[in-house]
């Protein structure tokens, strides 16, 4: 694990995290298991290529879909803009937030702390799931695929809504005179204190060349942070909730300060994580109650 953690973070610090290539971050979790578990045969660690190359495979199809969801019709931008100055306006003198923040927390010739700590959250988004779902397929492989399930159902309900309801994020609408403020886009500005800059390089380009830039409705940040969280809290104390909790509302403050999305964003995130829950949850009822019948 030593050696597999400084090979990482050579491959971090010289090409980025891998934030847009499943085939990539799956590969280093790959590597990751069978240094964890190096005392199994081979035929053990070739199992991971059959219960994730199609994993995989979705992941690469959803990436290629989702950078071509904004060409079948107009991004909406207006009602997202309304919907945040309705809810928060009273709080942030009619201005959404992004742009309440921004004023009061960007510096655009400094990079304070917090930043790092945003840019850190934002990136996480790329590893945490994907390491959720393989630390559960080593630990219990039931488990896993109930939490790959959500997962995947997840994404493709976000993709299907990209291409049925483009919506353009705030540093979009700024971009293109929407808002009569300007927005900032810095979600990768804090690698630069890190020393990380072909990172922030990457990912810059990355964000520029191979997103969609209008794909912000639901907030896929957000919902996988929420799902990612939601799906232990059955399984712990109560107690705990609060500390589980902390990260989907980190990387909300992250999305809606750097510019990438409205809080309406993260609110449709949650409810379709809600939605995904209930769906799949009722699915599997059903699967099993089937199955005992049949049996």
């Amino acid at each position: 694990m030593t050696v597999w953690a400084a090979a990482f973070a050579v491959f971090v610090w010289l090409v980025g995290v891998p934030t847009s290539d499943p085939v990539t971050a799956f590969g280093w979790l790959w590597l990751a298991t069978i240094a964890w578990r190096n005392y199994l045969p081979w035929r053990e660690h070739l199992l991971f290529l059959r219960d994730w190359g199609p994993v995989v495979l979705l992941l690469v199809f959803y990436n290629v879909s989702r950078g071509a969801a904004d060409k079948l019709f107009d991004p909406h931008v207006l009602p997202l803009i309304h919907a945040d100055e309705a809810m928060f306006g009273w709080l942030t003198d009619g201005k959404v937030p992004t742009v309440w923040l921004q004023e009061h927390l960007y510096d655009a010739n400094h990079v304070p702390w917090w930043e790092v700590v945003t840019t850190l959250v934002y990136i996480s988004h790329f590893l945490t799931v994907p390491t959720v779902a393989v630390v559960l397929w080593v630990r219990n492989r039931a488990v896993s695929y109930r939490f790959i399930r959500r997962w995947i159902t997840l994404s493709l309900a976000g993709l299907v809504t990209y291409f049925l309801y483009p919506a353009a994020p705030p540093w979009w609408a700024s971009l293109y005179g929407y808002l009569p403020d300007h927005v900032e886009r810095f979600s990768s500005r804090g690698l630069d204190v890190l020393g990380l800059h072909g990172a922030g390089n990457t990912l810059n380009a990355l964000q520029v060349h191979q997103s969609n830039p209008v794909a912000a409705m639901p907030s896929l940040h957000t919902a996988y942070a929420m799902m990612a969280v939601a799906f232990f809290l059955p399984m712990v104390r109560k107690r705990w909730w609060p500390l589980l909790l902390a990260y989907p509302l980190a990387m909300t403050f992250t999305l809606v300060y750097t510019g990438e999305h409205y809080v309406i964003d993260v609110f449709v995130g949650w409810l379709y994580v809600a939605g995904v829950f209930a769906l799949v949850g009722l699915a599997e009822r059903w699967w099993a109650g089937r199955t005992k019948l049949s049996g």
